[in-house]
């Protein structure tokens, strides 16, 4: 989980830092050639401290450059707390809402990012004797949209519902695994409940 105090939010170059050393985990380089941004000269300073550089190859990139935030307007703190929601789960019409930001497009990337994730994660067998399995249900789905029209009320929230939660009635299931002697965690949405891991 990502977490920072409200001053270092606030703190442009902090943030720019954090989001290379995640972005960049083996160093800023260039996203055509590969060479260090070491090796390159600034080429425009105008959104510092998010630097425009000139690669010798000729291409001008920066930080977000080849990543899922290129060409985002975005300063780097309101990315840092874009993030930051995600990860605790702050719904996206709240989050829009505190950020200012399109809801619709915040959705999108809140999706694409999930999307990544979900690919990135691994489905070997915990290699610990001894593992832990335990569930949730995790709320989710239409609760922050306001619905004005008495013909078309809000859906029954889940925890209201008799019985366990579904994808279809916005409380899917997640099922954490943890092994005993290593404390690695495998975390599985289960959109429905025929689904296999």
């Amino acid at each position: 989980m990502i977490r920072f105090s409200t001053v270092e939010l606030m703190d442009e170059q902090k943030c720019y830092d954090y989001l290379v050393e995640i972005l960049h985990p083996n160093g800023l380089c260039c996203p055509e050639c590969d060479t260090p941004v070491e090796q390159s000269k600034v080429h425009r300073r105008d959104r510092a401290p998010v630097l425009y550089v000139r690669c010798s190859c000729g291409r001008i990139y920066n930080a977000f450059s080849g990543t899922l935030w290129q060409g985002t307007h975005h300063s780097c703190c309101v990315i840092v707390r874009i993030l930051q929601g995600f990860a605790q789960g702050t719904p996206t019409f709240h989050l829009a809402k505190e950020l200012g930001v399109d809801r619709k497009h915040l959705l999108e990337r809140r999706h694409k990012i999930q999307e990544l994730a979900a690919q990135a994660c691994t489905r070997e067998p915990l290699a610990d004797e001894v593992v832990e399995v335990d569930e949730m249900y995790q709320n989710a789905g239409e609760k922050g949209i306001l619905h004005l029209d008495p013909e078309d009320p809000p859906r029954q929230r889940a925890n209201k519902a008799r019985g366990h939660g579904t994808w279809d009635t916005d409380r899917p299931p997640v099922q954490g695994i943890i092994g005993r002697e290593s404390g690695h965690v495998h975390i599985i949405v289960k959109k429905t409940a025929q689904e296999k891991t």
